[in-house]
């Protein structure tokens, strides 16, 4: 279930703002970490067309004692939208950064997705957010 979305203003001559989601689906639901990286790797392909998962980088580590996985990938991004989430059309030049903290209560996951410029311009603070997350 959708926890909460926040609307990332654009950076400069990027076209649109950016997207931060936050999922919590309780305990043992929502999906495993590694089905979920590879979902959200798969909504970007390539700039010349194929799939992104070359294109993407992936990390784990932890934060405040909880395991965390990262994913962070740049591409077209194949946006979804409307109320069956079908497709909107392919936006080249998007980046996404995702986190996946498994807390003892279960996984929550945030996904940022967002023109590349703008990812960059707002990293820390995605980082800071992911930092915060505490038993």
């Amino acid at each position: 279930m959708r926890a909460a979305t926040y609307t990332v203003p654009k950076a400069a001559g990027d076209p649109e703002d950016g997207e931060c989601a936050v999922f919590y689906f309780g305990p043992g639901q929502g999906g495993g970490v590694n089905e979920n990286i590879q979902r959200w790797i798969g909504q970007f392909e390539a700039p010349g067309g194929g799939p992104a998962d070359k294109l993407a980088k992936t990390s784990k580590g932890t934060s405040g004692g909880l395991s965390v996985t990262r994913v962070d990938v740049t591409g077209n991004y194949k946006a979804a939208g409307g109320p069956m989430m079908q497709p909107t059309g392919s936006k080249p030049g998007y980046r996404m950064l995702g986190a996946i903290v498994e807390g003892p209560q279960g996984a929550v996951f945030f996904k940022f997705t967002a023109p590349a410029k703008t990812v960059a311009a707002q990293q820390p603070a995605f980082e800071k957010l992911i930092q915060s997350v505490a038993r």
